[in-house]
C-alpha cells in the first residue's frame, strides 16, 4: 500500500448514502445521494424508506464517486465504512455493501464509528488534529463532548444528551413554527430577521456541574410561548431566542470541558455545526479564553463519505488491524469503539 493509501469511505447511518474518496488527507471525492425529500411529508426519517433508498443509492454513488476522483476500483487500497450507531437498516445496507467491495478488491475492511469520523473529517480541511482536541459533536441524533486524545484509537466521553439531542430540538421546534423539515437550516434563516434576546427561554443544565446537555426543557418552552401567543407570534424572534438558547448551552459546556482538561484546541463537528450563529458565537468566546476553533466547512459537517475516508486513512496510518469479513452494523456502538 503507498505511503498514502487511497482509501473509500462509505456512510449510510441515517437518511443519505455518502461516499468519499481519499488519499491520505486529501479529499478526491466527496458524493452524496439523499433520501429526505422522501422523508419530509413525515415530518422526520423513517427507517424502512432510508434503507431501501441506500439500496438503490449505494452502486450509482459509488461509481460517481470514483468518476470524479478520476480512479478505477483497482486504484482503491482500502474500504472504510460506517457500522454504527445509527439506525440498524441503514447501517446494514452500507456494512454489506462494504464487505461486497473489500471482498471484490481484495482490500482491506475498516469498520468505523460514525462520531468517530466526524472528528476525523476536520484534517481534509485543516490538516492533522492536535493531540489532545477537544470535539463538540452536534446532530439530530447526538449532542457529545469528547475527548480525543488520539483518534484512532482513544475518545473520552466527557458528555451527552440525556434527552432530545440538539439537531432533534431544531426539527421539533422548526414544526412548531411550521417551518419545513430539516429544522436547521429553515430556523437559522429565520433567525437571522430576529433577536436572540427578544424571549428568556430556559438554559437546561447549563449550570449543573456535569458536561450533559438537555433540550427537551427547551423544546417545551418554545410550544408553549408559541400556543400562549396565538396568530401574533414573532417566528423569527422565537426562532432566534430559541437558537441562541442551544448555541448559548453547547458554547459554554464546550469551553468549560476545555478549561477542565486543560485543552487548547475545540473542534465542533456534525451537522448543527453548519448553524452560523453556532460558529460566530463559539469563535467569539474561543478568542476570548484563548482556544483554537476548528470547523470545518458545513458540507463537511452533515452526514457524508468523506469523514468515513477519512478516519480509515488514519487507522491504515496507524497500522490497525482490518476488521474482520463477520463485522455486525451496531446501531448502539458506544464512541469509546472507534473501530471494529
Amino acid at each position: 500500500m503507498a505511503d498514502e493509501p487511497i482509501v473509500l469511505g462509505i456512510e449510510t447511518s441515517c437518511d443519505e448514502t455518502g461516499v468519499g474518496i481519499v488519499r491520505g488527507h486529501t479529499l478526491l471525492a466527496d458524493t452524496i445521494a439523499s433520501s429526505m425529500d422522501e422523508h419530509a411529508r413525515f415530518g422526520g426519517v423513517v427507517p424502512e424508506v432510508a434503507s431501501r433508498a441506500h439500496l438503490d443509492a449505494m452502486a450509482p454513488t459509488v461509481d460517481s464517486a470514483l468518476a470524479k476522483a478520476g480512479l478505477k476500483f483497482s486504484d482503491i487500497d482500502a474500504i472504510a465504512v460506517t457500522a454504527g450507531p445509527g439506525l440498524a437498516g441503514a447501517l446494514l445496507v452500507g456494512v454489506a455493501a462494504a464487505k461486497a467491495y473489500s471482498v471484490g478488491l481484495g482490500v482491506p475492511l475498516y469498520g468505523v464509528n460514525h462520531l468517530a469520523a466526524h472528528v476525523a473529517v476536520d484534517q481534509l480541511e485543516h490538516g492533522p488534529l492536535p493531540e489532545p482536541c477537544m470535539a463538540l459533536l452536534v446532530s439530530g441524533g447526538h449532542s457529545s463532548l469528547l475527548l480525543v486524545p488520539d483518534v484512532t484509537r482513544e475518545v473520552i466521553s466527557l458528555g451527552s444528551t440525556v434527552d432530545d439531542a440538539a439537531g432533534e430540538a431544531f426539527d421539533k421546534v422548526a414544526r412548531v413554527l411550521g417551518l419545513p423539515f430539516p429544522g436547521g437550516p429553515h430556523i437559522d434563516r429565520a433567525a437571522r430577521e430576529g433577536r436572540g434576546d427578544a424571549i428568556p427561554f430556559p438554559r437546561g443544565k447549563v449550570d449543573d456541574g456535569t458536561l450533559d446537555f438537555s433540550f427537551s426543557g427547551l423544546k417545551t418552552a418554545v410550544a408553549r410561548y408559541v400556543e400562549k401567543q396565538g396568530d401574533s407570534v414573532s417566528v423569527s424572534d422565537v426562532a432566534a431566542s430559541f437558537q441562541e438558547a442551544v448555541v448559548d448551552v453547547l458554547t459554554r459546556k464546550a469551553l468549560q470541558a476545555c478549561r477542565a482538561h486543560g485543552v487548547g484546541d475545540l473542534l465542533i463537528g456534525g451537522g448543527v455545526a453548519a448553524n452560523s450563529r453556532l460558529r460566530a458565537l463559539a469563535q467569539e468566546r474561543c478568542d476570548a479564553a484563548g482556544v483554537r476553533l476548528r470547523v470545518p466547512r458545513p458540507g463537511l459537517c452533515t452526514d457524508n463519505g468523506a469523514m468515513v475516508a477519512a478516519l480509515g486513512s488514519n487507522l491504515v496510518a496507524a497500522g490497525a488491524t482490518p476488521s474482520l469479513l463477520d463485522i455486525p452494523a451496531d446501531s448502539s456502538m458506544p464512541i469509546t469503539t472507534v473501530s471494529v
